[in-house]
């Protein structure tokens, strides 16, 4: 990234795909349904979407009916499009000054949504999101609502993620682990509980797994670093320059998926264990390619070419948590779990 605010992106096809997706190097568009999916960054659904599958997986009590996959789609919208769609218009609509600085071509900053519209699709996904959570748990009989508990507490973390006086963003671990336990924890318990038993021990695992997330979020930070700096957000780049967050991030992310390899030994799932181990490993020498050596320039292929082996690690995690029947023990008392 240079020093200067980032130009308007030619609109090419290439332009075009990302601003469908809500990537970094969009083109303009007076479409407001594009703008609006813009706002909503589908590239960001993806680990969500993922983290129920993970956690359907480690429940133990999946199975490839039509009403389970059925189910499992509709805890995929609530958890991808609608309450992740949610946190990225809410976070837009926050950083818009941010944006100004480092994207400026954003529908914000660029003025082609005006905020009134913004604000109204920020509670419409998440009205939408949280009646979704209610019917999942009506569908799978809980006498609490865990399901609409989870997505509550996932939507205010995301609120007071974005927006002040708290704004975790403005402090880079405390910012960056909730980034991570959003996107890794919340999905898989909701998929857990959808369908079997949420664990006092499958939820502190999670919460470790997310750590590995953390360092994944800090990848995120480095494309805005000149924007945070302008405004006094402490990011991990700016508040130990890139290279050491760069080495905070690949840290992160290996340490604790290696932490996992060892507990997946410790229930003796051996060949998970391997299978993980073999996972890390391309993560490993991606960090070398691209994220140590330049993460302000090649953040897009660092994530583009490291996180399918993660994201395939949490799903080996998962099966092997679910086979070893760690989610019939110590369940969290609450009813519907």
């Amino acid at each position: 990234m240079s020093d200067s605010p980032t130009p308007t992106p030619p609109a090419n096809q290439s332009g075009a795909t990302r601003q469908i997706l809500g990537m970094k190097g969009a083109s303009s568009t007076t479409n407001i349904w594009k703008i609006r999916l813009q706002l909503m960054k589908p590239v960001t659904w993806i680990p969500l979407i993922w983290g129920v599958l993970c956690g359907a997986a480690a429940s133990g009590n999946f199975h490839w009916r039509p009403q389970d996959v059925l189910a499992s789609l509709a805890c995929m919208l609530m958890s991808g499009p609608l309450l992740a769609g949610y946190t990225q218009t809410i976070n837009d609509y926050y950083d818009r000054e941010i944006d100004a600085i480092n994207e400026p071509y954003r529908p914000i900053p660029s003025g082609a949504i005006p905020l009134a519209q913004v604000k109204l699709q920020v509670w419409v996904l998440l009205l939408a999101g949280l009646a979704v959570a209610w019917g999942l748990d009506r569908w799978a009989g809980h006498s609490t609502p865990v399901l609409l508990l989870l997505a509550l507490g996932g939507s205010f973390v995301s609120f007071i993620y974005s927006a002040p006086p708290l704004k975790l963003k403005q402090n880079g671990w405390l910012g960056n682990y909730a980034l991570g336990a959003s996107y890794i924890a919340l999905p898989w318990w909701a998929g857990q509980a959808l369908f079997g038993q949420l664990t006092w021990t499958t939820a502190l695992l999670t919460l470790a797994y997310s750590l590995a997330g953390l360092g994944i979020a800090v990848v995120n930070d480095f494309k805005s670093v000149e924007g945070d700096r302008a405004l006094g957000l402490q990011s991990l780049p700016v508040a130990f320059g890139i290279e050491r967050a760069s080495w905070i991030s690949a840290a992160m992310i290996d340490l604790f998926q290696l932490a996992m390899v060892a507990v997946l030994i410790a229930i003796g799932q051996h060949f998970a264990a391997v299978l993980l181990v073999l996972l890390i490993v391309p993560q490993i020498t991606f960090q070398d390619i691209w994220l140590l050596r330049d993460p302000v320039a090649f953040d897009v292929k660092y994530q583009a070419s490291a996180q399918p082996f993660l994201v395939l690690g949490m799903l080996v995690t998962a099966l092997a948590i679910g086979h070893s029947g760690l989610t019939q023990l110590t369940a969290i008392p609450s009813g519907g779990f």
